[in-house]
């Protein structure tokens, strides 16, 4: 018996095999998480990277701060790996069990599927600027008035419960498997990691034309009137472009990091539920149903 062959037979006898067999599809379906675990590491190193260039400007970089969005990143991705497999994987696997077409994987179908990820991913960033109960959940990600690397992994640990990845869904209809519809979208937040950036300035021009880039980002991420719900792309800047959302990082001026309605507080729980909070405080104000029902789905600065 070979040393292989006795690895195997632990296994076999130590009854776990019937488990991991039930295992194995959900961690499948889930491999953007696995991505995400894998390239925690390496964001985890260019941050210290851009933390020793940038530590002795308060403004751009605060150790603390930093800290709590490598946490609030990890209940992001802690949801997601628990609950993905009861919320969102069955509805894929339906989608996918009626799909209108079998595309096989290639070089051509997977080249499509990763522009098509990237225009879902442009409704469902622009839907969560402009339909608040999505906002609930990402308003978490530019509540900090930085723009560094830390600032990508500022992430709500409610995201799977609030259906912003319904957007997805019709690609698995179409008939893209699931499971590279997830790594698409995975490879897209890798990306979008090194656009959370200073230190960067402009590219060269048909870079900044066609791809999002860490000047288009740090315009999304301002708070100033001209640049408030502009540049959702997400690897590229092109859909931007061709919907009227795009606008121009300028050098008269400089982009103010954060929310309208700032919220200073070092609690993870805070960072991820004060806009829920908010969101059905201005729900149970007196008035009739119908009315209290638009908060849900009218822009974060709606009021009755």
């Amino acid at each position: 018996m070979t040393l292989i062959e006795m690895f195997q037979d632990v296994w076999r006898d130590s009854g776990l095999d019937a488990l991991w067999q039930a295992l194995s599809p959900w961690l499948a379906l889930d491999e953007r998480q696995m991505i995400f675990v894998v390239a925690t590491p390496v964001f985890i190193g260019v941050f210290l990277w851009e933390y020793l260039r940038i530590r002795h400007d308060p403004v751009r970089v605060d150790a603390r701060e930093s800290l709590r969005n490598f946490l609030l990143g990890a209940g992001y991705q802690t949801t997601e790996l628990l609950f993905a497999g009861v919320i969102s994987f069955p509805v894929f696997a339906l989608a996918y069990h009626h799909r209108l077409f079998d595309i096989p994987l290639n070089w051509a179908t997977a080249a499509l599927l990763w522009v098509l990820t990237d225009f879902c991913f442009y409704w469902f960033h622009r839907g969560s600027h402009r339909v608040r109960w999505l906002w609930a959940a990402h308003v978490t990600h530019h509540s900090s008035e930085r723009m560094n690397f830390s600032t990508a992994m500022r992430q709500n640990a409610t995201n799977i419960f609030n259906g912003g990845w319904l957007v997805y869904v019709p690609l698995a209809l179409i008939g893209f498997n699931p499971v590279w519809i997830g790594v698409c979208y995975a490879l897209s937040l890798v990306y979008q990691f090194f656009i959370h950036t200073t230190l960067v300035g402009r590219l060269h021009p048909w870079i900044e034309w066609l791809f999002n880039t860490p000047s288009h980002h740090r315009v999304h991420h301002g708070r100033n009137p001209d640049y408030i719900d502009r540049n959702y792309g997400g690897v590229f800047i092109v859909f931007d472009r061709l919907f009227g959302t795009f606008t121009e990082e300028r050098d008269d001026q400089p982009v103010e990091y954060g929310i309208t309605r700032p919220v200073h507080s070092r609690s993870l729980i805070v960072d991820w539920c004060h806009e829920y909070r908010d969101m059905f405080r201005d729900m149970a104000r007196r008035g009739p149903p119908g009315q209290r029902l638009k908060h849900l789905w009218k822009p974060p600065e709606w009021r009755r």
